[in-house]
């Protein structure tokens, strides 16, 4: 079997009309979803945290904040189903600003970009962690 070659993704200025329109609403999603300050996050930092269903929906929903790997886990799965009520309550300022340079390559593009562009200090930190 002969596999096809791939093809690039289109570049910004190749996106039809509509496609463009998806992603800005896409964007504006997270976008709305932020704290207006990061000093808001208040999240645990240690112990077993439990995400409710509307985020855990996929996967794990225990969480212990020991162990780094689920520690990275619940910031990633947070950041994309948390709603605007939740980041405060799961996140934690310190800890976000610590991860974010790892952190930052494991979300995805729109995520890292809209909290990039609301919190300068999270770009500060990966130029800094670089």
């Amino acid at each position: 079997m002969s596999s096809s070659p791939q093809r690039p993704a289109p570049a910004p200025s190749d996106l039809s009309g509509e496609v463009a329109e998806d992603l800005a609403l896409y964007r504006e999603k997270f976008r709305r979803r932020l704290p207006e300050s990061l000093d808001q996050l208040h999240g645990p930092n240690q112990g077993l945290v439990e995400l409710p269903l509307h985020m855990a929906w996929s996967g794990m929903t225990s969480y212990d904040m020991s162990k780094p790997r689920q520690r990275m886990g619940l910031y990633r799965t947070v950041l994309h189903e948390g709603l605007r009520d939740d980041l405060p309550r799961f996140l934690n300022q310190d800890l976000l600003l610590q991860m974010w340079p790892v952190l930052r390559t494991l979300v995805g593009r729109t995520v890292r970009s809209v909290w990039e562009d609301a919190f300068p200090q999270l770009s500060s930190r990966t130029r800094a962690a670089a």
